[in-house]
């Protein structure tokens, strides 16, 4: 038994095993993606059977979000998909955050070849949808050309560790990149006419935000506040208000609240103190030199990790377990009882959507990296084939999260589009889960045949 453990009882450390265990389960991403999934099928079968009408009355219930007075009404679906949704691009926005500042988008020679290759995966689908809607509901064209983060990353995580890393971080990166153009594309073509004197509220609380950066605070609280107020005031600008979670994630920051050059010294000082103010023989409440000393303690190793870090491990598992579950199951209700199959599926919103994301996705993937790396431009990251960049392609045809929540912006009001449009997106993402799992299992298997 280690020193660690000598610290506890037998009791407290099973709660503490258990509790490591549920933070490994949290944090699979194979896992969190398949609650998803599943939430997403029971959708639909719940939007085809007699509990529709009651789940569309409860979806309809008035939700009050605010402070005091102050407060914003909407309904239960809208709060899903513009507030919890929020906390979602906060995750989202403090992974951008991470790549830009240690990951691989601060090495813009390293990152430049997956985030073409994004770029490509967004032109090639929306030119599809465009072909396929062309005079018709083109205001969908952004709809098949955002790749599921959480949803790929989990499926190419099925293979274990016969992919290589360099794949893996490919793929990272390129699904990062996809990310910030899907997040530009909703706060440019997705909003409604701006509110100016909301907007210019939004641009006080944002400028409030990065002047707590600036000033070095590093509690998260107040943060936290003016982001729930960055979101009313973007909600009732007519921009969409998810953004507020992604200015909040690059105003929070990313380094630690003391010098960590002295903090060694500052242990060797205090420590042995803190120590020798310890009586064993005495009752731990009759030791207020020693509590305070620990307090004291407290307070700096609280301030080791960054801000960014403590927020981060405070939402990944409510994103993952429930924020992402409970936007699937709400924007996943797909009804098709009384619907013609026939009708549906030559629906050119539905087929402009499956075809840009199971077509159009792997070609302009594939298409722009091969571009760049025949050019001479780019080379193909250390360990990567051409049979992994295909993989790639067809997997970044999975674009759950983002195409459905884009398919409710571009036709709020025509529910026939957004049905033939989430038929697609759930159609189109389990082809491309399914072709893409299969052929990396073959291509990775046989890469590790030839080892």
């Amino acid at each position: 038994m280690d020193a660690r453990e000598k610290l506890f009882t037998e009791a407290q450390r099973r709660r503490i095993r258990l509790h490591d265990m549920w933070e490994r389960i949290s944090e699979n991403g194979t896992i969190a993606a398949a609650v998803m999934v599943l939430a997403a099928v029971a959708a639909v079968v719940c939007a085809n059977s007699d509990a529709a009408e009651a789940i569309h009355h409860v979806l309809m219930e008035p939700v009050h979000v605010g402070l005091g007075t102050h407060e914003v009404v909407l309904s239960l679906e809208v709060f899903v998909n513009d507030f919890l949704m929020a906390i979602f691009f906060l995750h989202v926005g403090i992974e951008l955050k991470y790549e830009m500042t240690v990951g691989e988008l601060r090495r813009p020679r390293q990152a430049l070849l997956p985030m073409l290759a994004a770029i490509g995966g967004v032109v090639a689908p929306a030119c599809i949808y465009a072909v396929f809607n062309k005079g018709g509901a083109m205001h969908g064209w952004a709809i098949p050309m955002a790749t599921d983060i959480a949803f790929a990353l989990g499926v190419l995580s099925l293979l274990g560790d016969r992919v290589p890393a360099g794949v893996r971080v490919f793929f990272s990166t390129l699904a990062i990149a996809d990310d910030l153009v899907s997040i530009a594309a909703i706060a440019i073509f997705y909003g409604s006419t701006p509110d100016l004197f909301w907007l210019a509220c939004a641009a006080l609380v944002t400028a409030a935000l990065f002047w707590l950066n600036k000033t070095q605070h590093f509690l998260l609280p107040p943060y936290l506040l003016l982001g729930l107020v960055l979101w009313v005031c973007l909600f009732k600008s007519g921009i969409h208000a998810t953004l507020a979670g992604v200015i909040v994630a690059f105003a929070v920051p990313a380094r630690s609240g003391i010098r960590l050059g002295n903090l060694n010294d500052w242990m060797d000082d205090y420590m042995p103190d803190m120590v020798e103010r310890y009586d064993e023989d005495a009752h731990i409440l009759a030791q207020p030199e020693f509590t305070e000393a620990t307090l004291g303690a407290e307070r700096v190793m609280h301030r080791v990790a960054p801000p960014l870090v403590r927020l981060e491990r405070m939402i990944a598992t409510p994103v993952n377990f429930i924020i992402l579950p409970v936007f699937a199951f709400v924007n996943a209700q797909v009804r098709l009882v009384g619907v013609d199959p026939l009708a549906l599926a030559l629906d050119p919103v539905a087929m402009g959507t499956y075809f840009g994301m199971v077509l159009g996705k792997p070609l302009g993937i594939i298409g722009m990296t091969a571009l760049m790396v025949r050019s001479g431009i780019c080379d193909l990251p250390r360990g990567v084939s051409w049979g992994h960049i295909v993989g790639v392609g067809l997997l970044g045809g999975i674009g759950f999260t983002m195409s459905i929540l884009i398919a409710g912006l571009a036709f709020p009001v025509e529910p026939a589009e957004v049905l033939a449009a989430k038929a697609a997106i759930l159609l189109g993402s389990l082809t491309a889960a399914a072709i893409g799992m299969v052929y990396m299992r073959r291509v990775c298997g046989r890469a590790a045949s030839t080892d």
